[in-house]
C-alpha cells in the first residue's frame, strides 16, 4: 500500500470528507484529491501535518510500517 492509499483509508476511518482534510491542510479540495489520487506529490509538511492529525507515523503513511 503506498502513501495515497493510506492517507485516503485514514480518513475513510474517519468519516471525514476530502474537503474537511483540505481545508485542515490550507488547500484546495481538488488539490488533495490529487494527493489521494497519485496524480501530484504530497508536500513533506502535509505528510507531518497529516501524521499530527491522525496520530500516526510517517512511516505508516509511506507504507514502510503497518504499525500505525
Amino acid at each position: 500500500m503506498v502513501y495515497p492509499e493510506r492517507i485516503r483509508a485514514l480518513r475513510e476511518d474517519k468519516d471525514l470528507s476530502q474537503k474537511q482534510i483540505a481545508d485542515m491542510l490550507g488547500v484546495a479540495q481538488t488539490t488533495y484529491s490529487q494527493y489521494e489520487l497519485y496524480k501530484r506529490p504530497m508536500p513533506i509538511e502535509y505528510l507531518v501535518a497529516l501524521c499530527k492529525y491522525y496520530n500516526v507515523s510517517s512511516d505508516y503513511i509511506l507504507g514502510l510500517s503497518d504499525k500505525k
